[in-house]
């Protein structure tokens, strides 16, 4: 009888763990898909960056002076992933409560990052320099405006989690939903490197 309610656990284990990979590999479906549309935001910016009319700003006037201050953006957003890999370490430990002060810590570094970009949209569209000016500032304002929404989804997705593991602890769904908002998050980390790279480094040169 033991040996069958042990086949039988050790059976609804696994048919749990089929369903993590499963939807981790679902997931990073999505990643993958979500990676074309920005290829696509890349590709338009790159072609749009020279389309500059006489008497506006070219990308070195409007992202020289910036360029500290979008680099601190940048920081904010690397340490948020860094946190973010001790919260899953701390998941492995099964320590609820240090996965949700990591979170925390990470929520906190990636509303700044939402924070400072918010500040950076709105002094360029004061200063008018707004996506309608040029074909440059508006598949500039796409470009960085659909990361900024993705983080501030994956913020969102936090606050949710937080919740979840603090009502029902490290469970399965709980743990498996960590897993994907990692990917998500550190995957928005590697868009925005690109994104520094290509719109603001590039752009100052």
């Amino acid at each position: 009888m033991a040996e069958v309610l042990h086949h039988e656990n050790h059976g609804h284990d696994e048919h749990h763990h089929d369903d993590t990979d499963i939807t981790v590999f679902g997931f990073w479906t999505y990643l993958m898909s979500d990676l074309i549309i920005f290829g696509t935001l890349f590709i338009a910016f790159a072609v749009l960056s020279s389309h500059i009319p006489p008497g506006t700003p070219s990308p070195k006037e409007l992202f020289g002076e910036s360029l500290g201050f979008v680099l601190t953006e940048t920081f904010a957003l690397l340490i948020s992933s860094v946190t973010f890999g001790f919260a899953v370490l701390a998941s492995y430990k099964k320590n609820v409560n240090q996965v949700i002060t990591w979170l925390i810590v990470t929520f906190i570094f990636g509303a700044a990052f939402i924070g400072m970009e918010l500040y950076e949209f709105n002094h360029l569209v004061h200063a008018g320099h707004g996506p309608s000016t040029s074909a440059f500032l508006s598949a500039f304002f796409t470009l960085v405006g659909t990361h900024g929404i993705h983080v501030t989804s994956g913020l969102v997705w936090m606050i949710v989690l937080m919740i979840q593991i603090k009502q029902n602890g490290l469970t399965i769904p709980n743990t498996r939903r960590l897993a994907c908002l990692s990917l998500f998050w550190h995957f928005l980390d590697i868009v925005w490197i690109c994104v520094f790279s290509v719109v603001y480094l590039l752009g100052v040169l």
